[in-house]
């Protein structure tokens, strides 16, 4: 019995360490996301907006890049998506999930663009977070396991066809493409028509 309840305490704490490190990963995206639409993280100082280009690192020049709209409210609103449903136990996985791909972008950029000396923290930080995250999805792997099995069963279309249809996909690809340019044909139409 008493190795059953030294089972069920180890369970608990690592319970509660995931939902530590879940609250961790949470608040650290809500924060930098506040701070994207906050203007706090990214963009130039007067200074650096009055400097050639050719003179500013490349850390300086992707922080103007990427403190453009609507790029920069878009990663800060990610950002703050991924937090909440992270903390909040129904959306757990999926805010670990979207973690992942956020997170890496972020590391891939840092990594290119970040000088040694800032770089230093991030290298350790973001990879650690990455660690964080893979427990998470670890912790809930029987879940996991229910949507993999389900992504990997044999997905087919819902009918036959025959090979000949098999073989004009590429064609009928192709001109799918073409109407996807409609509106854009359409748009010039007008804009020369009622435009210049």
């Amino acid at each position: 019995m008493t190795n059953k309840l030294q089972a069920i305490a180890k369970g608990k704490y690592w319970d509660y360490f995931i939902l530590v490190a879940r609250f961790l990963l949470g608040w650290t995206f809500l924060r930098y996301g506040y701070g994207k639409l906050t203007d706090g993280q990214f963009g130039l100082t007067e200074a650096e907006l009055l400097t050639p280009i050719k003179d500013l690192s490349l850390f300086r020049v992707s922080w103007y890049l990427f403190g453009h709209e609507p790029f920069n409210m878009f990663i800060g609103i990610s950002q703050i998506v991924c937090g909440l449903l992270l903390i909040l136990n129904r959306t757990v996985l999926l805010g670990a999930f979207l973690f992942l791909p956020i997170v890496t972008v972020i590391l891939i950029i840092d990594l290119t663009a970040m000088p040694p000396a800032l770089l230093a923290g991030f290298t350790f930080r973001l990879p650690f977070y990455i660690l964080l995250d893979c427990l998470i999805l670890w912790h809930y792997k029987d879940r996991i396991l229910i949507i993999w099995r389900n992504i990997i069963s044999g997905v087919s279309t819902k009918f036959k066809f025959p090979v000949w249809a098999y073989l004009l996909l590429p064609i009928l690809a192709i001109c799918l493409e073409m109407i996807g340019f409609l509106p854009k044909v359409l748009f010039m139409a007008i804009k020369n028509l009622f435009g210049s």
